[in-house]
């Protein structure tokens, strides 16, 4: 098992991140490829989850060693794959999921994409008191409605980013800044990303 590349960043795509190591290319999906944007011609230590098919070999990468460990966890749930499991890590934070899932949150994990009500009961099923983080419950917000708006309103955002003409790319590219904005409209977080745009 390859637990983790130390190597200089070399490109960055829609999916994966690129790294170079003792002069071979790693190609490593990752959950949101432009978080490493900040760091292209570094030297840094990404954490893998090397996943084995009948028919291909993938490697898997991740900032943090917490979000490789949800990963594999996301992958015990009955009927979740890698695609899925990368959703999740996409769309929110380990701290926020196992609040989620701990609180029996089907509102919450319903909003990642692929995720009905059968399935988030399913995760719940599977993983509360099971995951393996020190998260405690003086941490976590009392009520996490308004994180589900700003996300909700987030993605509405991209959306119609993509429908005014700009590439997936450029949008991913913009989000990480647009999510610290907290807004509560779509509208809000556009004219943001207009701005951005413009830059």
């Amino acid at each position: 098992m390859i637990a983790y590349i130390r190597g200089k960043v070399a490109e960055i795509t829609d999916q994966a991140v690129l790294v170079e190591a003792n002069g071979i290319g790693y190609e490593l999906i990752c959950p949101n490829p432009f978080r490493f944007q900040a760091k292209l011609g570094q030297v840094e230590k990404i954490y893998t989850y090397h996943h084995v098919r009948e028919d291909a070999q993938i490697l898997y990468g991740f900032e943090k060693v917490d979000e490789k460990t949800l990963f594999s966890k996301i992958l015990n749930v009955s009927g979740i794959g890698p695609k899925g499991a990368l959703a999740v890590l996409a769309s929110t934070t380990v701290q926020d999921f196992v609040m989620a899932i701990e609180q029996e949150n089907e509102k919450f994990l319903t909003g990642f994409p692929g995720v009905g009500k059968k399935t988030a009961r399913q995760m719940i099923l599977d993983l509360k008191g099971k995951l393996p983080f020190d998260y405690t419950l003086e941490e976590w917000p009392a009520t996490d409605v308004q994180a589900d708006t700003n996300d909700i309103a987030l993605e509405e955002a991209m959306e119609a980013l993509k429908a005014l003409g700009y590439s997936d790319k450029e949008v991913n590219q913009i989000k990480p800044k647009l999510k610290q904005e907290k807004q509560q409209e779509a509208d809000g977080y556009i004219r943001k990303g207009l701005a951005l745009m413009m830059k």
